[in-house]
């Protein structure tokens, strides 16, 4: 059923998110999450510890959702720790993935460390910023300074060969 299972998956809280509140919700599209419960069970995506305590700040019916998934929900360790330290260190702008101002996700950086632990390819709906500023550094940039694959959860679905079957009522 699914083209790529070799590679492994991070999956951000983005892509749940706003698949969740948007173009995939559970009313117009509920095989989507039966496919990505799946996956999760195949163990073919994972998500942080940190992405699933973004989701359950939320306290929405996609939290219920996750809870009861199949996605595992990986841990932090020493390992996902040394990546993360390797990421700051790696480069100085790295530390504006995060904002001291708690605009921006916390679980960023966690989501790369977890990707090169995992050797996962990182699953976002954020996009390179071409006019960045320089209090803010997207996961993009960052996976590439750290020669981690990313894409989109468009080129996901195509990758995983996902097809959407449309009916009315």
């Amino acid at each position: 059923m699914f083209e790529n299972e070799k590679a492994v998956y991070c999956i951000d809280a983005n892509i749940l998110i706003q698949a969740w509140q948007k173009y995939y919700s559970p009313e117009i599209c509920p095989s989507y999450w039966d496919v990505l419960n799946e996956l999760g069970r195949r163990g073919i995506i994972f998500i942080p510890e940190l992405v699933y305590e973004e989701i359950k700040k939320g306290e929405d019916d996609l939290f219920e959702w996750l809870k009861k998934s199949d996605i595992p929900i990986k841990k932090i360790d020493g390992q996902v720790t040394h990546c993360l330290k390797q990421i700051y260190e790696s480069n100085p702008k790295h530390k504006f993935l995060v904002s001291s101002n708690g605009i921006h996700s916390l679980a960023d950086p966690w989501v790369i460390a977890h990707a090169i632990k995992e050797k996962a390819i990182v699953v976002t709906k954020e996009t390179k910023d071409f006019f960045k500023k320089q209090t803010k550094i997207k996961i993009p940039h960052v996976c590439e300074n750290m020669k981690v694959d990313w894409i989109d959860d468009f080129e996901f679905i195509k990758k995983m060969n996902i097809k959407f079957i449309c009916q009315s009522g």
